[in-house]
């Protein structure tokens, strides 16, 4: 039996990677440690409850209510502030004690116990100038980096991990960036196994969307539900692209990586759907639409965020060609998903999911 602590446990992430491993590994003890501060994280409970998994109220970043957890043999860190505009207007406090004090104490959790460490990143380390002067084309309903262009970490296929990481990146990405830093130190001085994940969007049933993180729900709830969309930014087009990846995808990756830590210890991966499950705002709405048979809507502004950018695509080659793992779910599976997940918990969602 191992013992597994899953940090932000009762979130979208944690919590469902948390209910696929207790599924595929009954015998192991798995801990969802949380602060339930995300909106609709009391609905998680009754699922973590009934997957045998033991809920703990705390928080990352009082090392006491790490420390009270006992035996542990793998960290998987999903815990965070999530939003990228965390902190552009107001007090970063939360953001910057979550995002990097709080992995300080997981880390020194994991180094007294020798616990192997799984760090969830992401795409948002990479710096916004350096994104924005990618030499993008509107092309459809899409920015898109020209076929056969490619400079140091970028390329038709999207970022991979060598991009520059000069510049600016919003406190966000500084925290996520600065944890990956001491996770690097962690390992070489205490011998500790990590790996680091830099996530591109992830989604699926039972992530509770809002403007600034969690789109896909945002865009599907809004449609069913009859809300209220906006095109913000680069022109109040909505050409932006993401790629997107559905969380049981990521799972089956930290199968692998977690099946054999030694190999894959010390290193940083990009993990996203990759060019072939980008797509953007606009090209969502259709999708949406076509889904539902219903439209909606939707207005324009076109100043931009400071930090928002226009394109990010996750190029998976590196973890693809030493893991052999790929994206399953397209983009027409995950938003039916989601919109499933939507009908079926109407009751208990279209408030929350309308509430602004």
């Amino acid at each position: 039996m191992r013992n597994i602590l899953i940090t932000g446990g009762a979130g979208f992430v944690g919590s469902n990677l948390g209910q696929y491993w207790k599924r595929d590994f009954p015998e192991d003890r798995v801990i969802a440690l949380d602060n339930l501060k995300r909106r609709g994280s009391e609905l998680i409970l009754p699922r973590l409850k009934k997957s045998g998994i033991e809920f703990v109220h705390g928080d990352i970043r009082n090392r006491e209510d790490i420390e009270s957890l006992g035996k542990t043999d793998l960290i998987l860190e999903c815990s965070a502030e999530p939003s990228v505009q965390a902190g552009y207007h107001g007090d970063p406090r939360y953001l910057i004690n979550t995002n990097l004090s709080g992995t300080l104490n997981c880390l020194e959790f994991a180094r007294e116990r020798g616990a192997q460490f799984v760090f969830l990143s992401t795409s948002r380390v990479y710096p916004i100038h350096a994104i924005r002067q990618l030499p993008l084309e509107e092309s459809g309903e899409r920015f898109s980096i020209p076929s056969g262009k490619k400079g140091v970490g970028w390329s038709e296929h999207g970022i991979a991990e060598n991009f520059p990481l000069e510049g600016v990146r919003s406190l966000y990405g500084a925290t996520k960036l600065s944890s990956e830093l001491f996770i690097q130190e962690y390992a070489s001085m205490y011998g500790l196994e990590t790996i680091v994940n830099r996530c591109g969007v992830l989604t699926g049933p039972w992530q509770m969307g809002k403007v600034d993180q969690g789109f896909i729900t945002l865009w599907a709830s809004q449609f069913l539900y009859g809300g209220h969309l906006t095109y913000i930014g680069f022109g109040g087009g909505g050409r932006q692209v993401r790629d997107i990846l559905h969380v049981s995808d990521l799972y089956e990756l930290l199968k692998i990586q977690i099946g054999n830590m030694p190999k894959y210890s010390g290193k940083t991966y990009n993990v996203g759907g990759g060019v072939g499950n980008s797509i953007s705002i606009r090209e969502l709405s259709r999708l949406c639409s076509s889904l539902i048979r219903k439209s909606l809507e939707i207005d324009s502004v076109p100043d931009t965020h400071p930090a928002d950018i226009p394109y990010y695509v996750s190029d998976n080659s590196l973890i693809t060609s030493e893991t052999g793992w790929s994206p399953g779910k397209s983009v027409q599976n995950i938003l039916e998903e989601v919109f499933l997940w939507l009908k079926d918990y109407r009751p208990q969602l279209e408030d929350l999911l309308l509430r602004r």
